[in-house]
């Protein structure tokens, strides 16, 4: 069946489609402002959620709440943690097999189940659980939302609307910061209450966006690949008129850019393996020192920041959120301003700038740190210096891997490697930092952690200046070919890939 395109029929069992041309050509639209909306929500839960985690960790110490120890508040933030871990890889492979919406709804209604559970908790143990739960939704959502945001936005506009989502999780943190003012102020909450309303404001924002969510369409990708190419059509042709509508006039896609897709079972363990450690094994470390290097520094720092401020500068509750407005509006800005130079300096030379540049200046403050030179105010401009780079760099990192890999494995692929940063430096580094800061006498083991992290986001750096992607700009086809692209395309040449990878079932370069 010829979809999209005329000429040429295609063989049996496959279709001709122009329909991912057709999504790049698109100018952006209302579309694409209620696709990043709707699905970029999810990094500003995560926001709010990990940035009242961490203000909130301090109260959780106090014995008339629930009476925990520092060690007990780092293991549960690594505890969160893993729960993304799980719903990450759980999800992300459903994410491939029945695709991006079905998904995003689901994983939303977990965070919300979870989060809502959370603020009951009775004590430590309830408490961890519902935590996990929480973390199961999150993360499964990050699998699904950082492929089917990719596929719906135009290449062109790529790379600094991924990063700029990404941001938003800043965002968040501002919205997070400011409800502990309001939730951690012992004059109009009690001690056992306040911490438990501030974990309801994720839930309820989440709640608030769900039909705004509702009402996306499957990526046209997605239906492409998995053999409902018409389905594929309609949405494309929707969009088209939609955009039609407002007085813009599209171009119609020639028929010499229309390639052809056949039908394959979907990705098993053993194919994906084959794809990640074999065809594409440079990539796949690109994406792990990327990803893995980046949480190491963001949750050791992020997740222990309220400890850091109560046993070194002797700043408790609800004025901590006061610092952390700063360094939430770094992180926001980072992306949003240096975004559009990955698309136009390039993905290799910004990312690998990036991560070495805040890597070195967070050795610097760490040793600041550690003689005492800093105080509270101090510390936290440097850390948005750091992080203003480090924002960008972290962003770049979900960019990766969610446009380098075929897209019938996207989901999977960064669920892997998300799987992994947090397991390497996301479930390890709140606890140990935790156990680094203990009771703030020792501020030389705090800087041992500080260098690990510098050190490791150094060497992030220098990979991706080494076998970094230049995919600014580029069709995710050409970044990556498809596995169900047929070898032959239209006019009978082989479908364009990286490296000149023409054909899906032969080795490709790594």
């Amino acid at each position: 069946m010829a979809v999209g395109a005329e000429g040429v029929p295609p063989e049996a069992g496959t279709v001709r489609s122009t329909v991912p041309q057709r999504l790049d050509r698109l100018p952006w639209s209302g579309f694409h402002w209620r696709v990043v909306t709707a699905l970029g929500i999810t990094w500003v839960l995560d926001g709010i959620e990990i940035t009242i985690a961490g203000s909130i960790a301090d109260r959780l110490r106090d014995q008339h709440t629930l009476g925990l120890t520092s060690s007990q508040v780092g293991l549960t933030a690594s505890i969160y943690l893993l729960g993304e871990v799980v719903g990450a890889l759980v999800f992300g492979r459903l994410a491939d097999r029945l695709g991006r919406r079905r998904l995003f709804i689901v994983t939303l209604g977990i965070y919300l189940l979870g989060n809502a559970l959370t603020a009951l908790s009775p004590a430590f143990a309830f408490f961890a659980v519902t935590r996990f739960i929480a973390g199961t939704g999150i993360g499964g959502e990050y699998a699904a939302l950082n492929s089917a945001i990719d596929e719906l936005i135009p290449s062109r506009h790529r790379g600094h609307a991924d990063l700029a989502v990404n941001a938003t999780y800043w965002l968040g943190a501002m919205i997070g910061a400011a409800s502990n003012l309001l939730f951690l102020n012992p004059d109009l909450f009690g001690l056992d209450i306040g911490w438990r309303l501030g974990l309801l404001v994720g839930p309820a924002i989440g709640a608030a966006i769900w039909g705004l969510r509702r009402n996306l369409p499957e990526s046209p990708r997605w239906l492409l690949t998995h053999g409902r190419p018409e389905e594929a059509e309609r949405v494309v042709a929707g969009i088209e008129r939609a955009v039609e509508r407002t007085g813009t006039r599209l171009e119609p896609v020639p028929d010499s850019l229309a390639a052809e897709y056949r039908q394959r079972p979907p990705v098993g363990y053993r194919e994906l393996a084959r794809i990640l450690f074999r065809d594409y094994r440079r990539r796949s470390v690109l994406g792990f020192m990327l990803m893995v290097t980046q949480s190491f520094l963001y949750n050791a720092i992020f997740f222990t920041y309220a400890l850091i401020l109560a046993e070194f500068y002797g700043i408790r509750g609800g004025a901590v959120a006061y610092f952390i407005f700063p360094f939430a509006l770094g992180n926001l800005a980072g992306p949003l301003l240096l975004g559009r130079s990955f698309d136009t300096l390039g993905r290799r030379r910004m990312i690998g700038t990036t991560y070495c540049l805040s890597g070195t200046l967070l050795l610097v403050t760490g040793w600041l740190f550690a003689e005492g030179m800093l105080s509270a105010v101090t510390q936290t401009l440097l850390w948005c210096v750091i992080f203003f780079i480090a924002s960008a760099a972290a962003s770049s990192a979900y960019l990766t891997v969610s446009e380098i890999f075929p897209v019938e494995m996207r989901a999977q692929a960064i669920s892997f490697f998300f799987a992994l940063s947090m397991l390497f430096g996301g479930v390890v580094a709140p606890w140990l930092f935790a156990t680094l800061i203990g009771a703030g006498h020792d501020p030389w083991r705090v800087f041992a952690g500080y260098a690990a992290g510098g050190v490791l986001m150094v060497l992030g750096g220098l990979t991706a200046f080494r076998w970094g992607v230049d995919a600014e700009r580029r069709p995710l086809e050409e970044v990556a070919v498809p596995l169900s692209a047929s070898v032959r395309a239209a006019g009978g040449s082989a479908p364009a890939g990286p490296a000149g990878a023409a054909r899906p079932t032969r080795r490709r370069p790594s």
